[in-house]
């Protein structure tokens, strides 16, 4: 693969490290839907996962699912043509994953874990100000949510090698923007050094 990092220097300039006090991590739809894209990061999601749990931080799973397309798929289903059934086994979480009890599984229905959800009360709730993003699809539901989290004024940290796509062509575009005027790209290694 491609160093990203080095790929996406010119954009990726303003520097940061999350707070665990102040900061969640998200691990978004990583289901076996996505199983074959989500493979490849599996292992760095795990180390970020293990990472926020050493350190008391919200951990919070989405699960992207539809129970009844012709109610609740909108334009996505328009756009794809395919979806997740709800409680199907392409909808569970894979298995490498085993969310604590303590830690939040929110279901969705748009690229946006914001939409439709009481994710963002849910943080607020408990003063978290800043995210990190881990999961895939890296251009869909990863950046539309740090977008919509960045407009909501929490600080954003993508990690760049526990997101993933279809290509890689699609994922150094999304980092791109990313760090143009979203969130602070981040490896795994930089991620846990950090903290």
């Amino acid at each position: 693969m491609t160093d990203y990092l080095q790929e996406i220097a010119h954009y990726n300039i303003r520097e940061a490290q999350p707070k665990p006090s102040k900061c969640a991590l998200l691990v978004i739809d990583m289901q076996r839907y996505f199983q074959s894209i989500a493979s490849p990061i599996i292992g760095n999601v795990l180390s970020i996962i293990e990472a926020c749990r050493s350190r008391n931080m919200r951990i919070i799973f989405t699960r992207h699912g539809h129970e009844d397309i012709s109610e609740d798929g909108g334009m996505l289903a328009e756009w794809w043509g395919d979806y997740i059934p709800y409680g199907s086994k392409e909808w569970e979480l894979l298995k490498a994953l085993q969310p604590k009890d303590n830690e939040a599984i929110l279901d969705k229905k748009r690229y946006n874990a914001f939409h439709g959800t009481s994710l963002d009360e849910s943080l607020k709730s408990i003063m978290v100000e800043e995210l990190i993003i881990t999961g895939v699809l890296t251009n869909c539901c990863c950046e539309t949510t740090a977008r919509d989290a960045f407009v909501r004024d929490y600080r954003v940290f993508f990690a760049g090698d526990a997101t993933a796509t279809v290509n890689e062509d699609l994922h150094l575009a999304s980092l791109k923007n990313m760090a143009f005027g979203f969130a602070h790209i981040l490896g795994t290694d930089q991620i846990l050094q950090g903290f």
